[in-house]
């Protein structure tokens, strides 16, 4: 189905406020998916907030020009579906590493964060950064071990005196 002008520069429009505000960017290849397959794709892609669109190469390097993601008009070459992490960096990447797992007709083609395009093969590290809510379980384990160390150390001091006084109570009524 052709576009046309007004049609395209929605799509671009679109894909350029989506690229403006994203955190990671992954292109694959989708040649050899059926309907069905693109369509649970969307769905996985919905429910972990990861917006998820095939584009117009032509339309993609308009749209994300003067974004992060300038780097990736490069190799915006043959069909492929653009996938822009929304919420955390890691999203997009454990979408598509999750469903290409099952589907290997979906190929990875590139991979970009902080306007750096990785090699397709980052998707794995990319995919096991934390989520916010990880990531900031982690900070909180992190700053509150020191409080609790020294809770501990300061809790020690009258504990080891009781024990102390104990022993000696102990030891004098043992030799009386």
């Amino acid at each position: 189905m052709a576009l046309n002008l007004d049609q395209k520069k929605a799509v671009v429009e679109e894909v350029s406020a989506v690229a403006s505000t994203a955190l990671s960017a992954v292109a694959a290849e989708y040649l050899g998916l059926t309907v069905e397959e693109m369509t649970e794709l969307r769905a996985k892609a919905r429910d972990e907030g990861v917006y998820l669109r095939v584009v117009k190469n032509s339309l993609a390097r308009r749209a994300v020009e003067g974004t992060d993601f300038e780097c990736i008009q490069e190799g915006l070459v043959g069909p492929l579906v653009i996938a822009f992490s929304q919420e955390d960096p890691g999203s997009a990447a454990r979408v598509i590493k999750e469903f290409s797992s099952g589907h290997e007709k979906l190929v990875v083609k590139l991979v970009s964060v902080g306007g750096q395009l990785l090699a397709a093969s980052e998707l794995e590290r990319l995919a096991k950064l934390p989520t916010r809510d990880q990531a900031i379980s982690m900070l909180m384990a992190v700053m509150k071990a020191p409080v609790e160390k020294l809770t501990r150390t300061i809790n020690e001091v009258p504990g080891k005196l009781v024990r102390t006084v104990a022993a000696v109570k102990d030891q004098k009524e043992s030799a009386a």
